[in-house]
């Protein structure tokens, strides 16, 4: 059974806070190297909420330079608060080499179907390439509901895939089972990393999910299981990743706990994050260390 594992990357900074070249270009090898199917830079995970449009160029241009694995997806996260600067943004990066992207729906106020429809409806022709829809409840305070996922496909061509970060599973196999009826490639993933069985069972893509930033092996062997159709393996997996589940609950925000974990694995040297998050406590990298000894990875640092 085919599936793919998505990383959406950290964005790495130097001591001063600058987006640093070597250091993405190394996760970006971590990541390759672990076996996952790609990655989508400036996400949730990549802090792209409080960068400006030339920080997110910077990253774009840092991607951009490093030498992606023939068959390694490349995806980017251009969403913005103003149409025009996520429509500008969108086409900078697929100019760059970017095999898609993926734009949130505006957050703040709750929108109903009407206000997406025509959020989209500004975008969706003006952008020269693919487009995912993030849809993240907890971010916005709505949800993309799978009959508006539905028009807008059908709609705007270069609408092809859909990140769904929900906890549950409902919202997810609607939309597979509404979208995916009319319109077969449509490419809907999880958002979030125990969901990746259930969606790829339901007939869903698999998942963009955050903890494979630092485990990719994980998450590879959880692609292998599947391709090989063995159940057994991916119930065993499913068992695994429940328990690494835990690291999205040593620190809120979680970021600076994946950026600790690739610190303490040895793939990265600087947790910076962009104010007003602050790195791991000493406890809080004890306790990373010991979910990473679960996982049966070795710690560097």
């Amino acid at each position: 059974m085919k599936s793919q594992y998505i990383t959406p990357t950290v964005s790495v900074f130097d001591a001063n806070g600058r987006p640093d070249l070597e250091q993405n270009h190394r996760l970006y090898d971590h990541i390759a190297r672990g076996g996952v199917s790609g990655m989508v830079i400036l996400g949730s995970s990549g802090e792209f909420f409080a960068m400006d449009m030339a920080a997110s160029r910077r990253f774009i241009d840092i991607a951009a330079a490093w030498k992606r694995p023939a068959g390694f997806r490349f995806f980017v996260g251009t969403s913005r608060m103003d149409p025009g600067e996520s429509v500008e943004l969108a086409n900078y990066a697929l100019e760059k080499g970017a095999d898609g992207v993926m734009i949130i729906s505006p957050y703040y106020f709750p929108l109903n179907d009407d206000c997406i429809y025509d959020f989209y409806n500004r975008i969706a022709p003006r952008i020269a390439g693919p487009i995912f829809i993030y849809n993240f409840p907890d971010r916005t305070g709505y949800s993309v509901s799978p009959a508006l996922t539905l028009k807008l496909a059908t709609a705007f061509h270069n609408i092809t895939g859909f990140k769904d970060t929900i906890p549950g599973v409902n919202h997810t196999c609607e939309l597979i089972r509404t979208v995916k009826a009319e319109l077969p490639e449509f490419e809907i993933f999880s958002g979030f990393d125990n969901n990746f069985a259930h969606n790829v069972l339901s007939g869903g893509s698999g998942c963009i999910g955050g903890l494979s930033n630092v485990i990719p092996e994980l998450f590879a062997r959880w692609i292998e299981a599947f391709a090989s159709d063995d159940l057994a393996a991916v119930a065993r997996m499913q068992r695994t990743i429940d328990r690494m589940m835990d690291f999205y609950a040593v620190g809120d925000p979680f970021i600076p706990m994946l950026k600790k974990g690739l610190v303490l694995r040895g793939v990265i040297d600087s947790d910076v994050c962009t104010p007003p998050f602050l790195r791991a406590t000493d406890a809080q990298a004890a306790e990373i260390r010991r979910l990473l000894e679960v996982a049966g990875c070795a710690c560097t640092d």
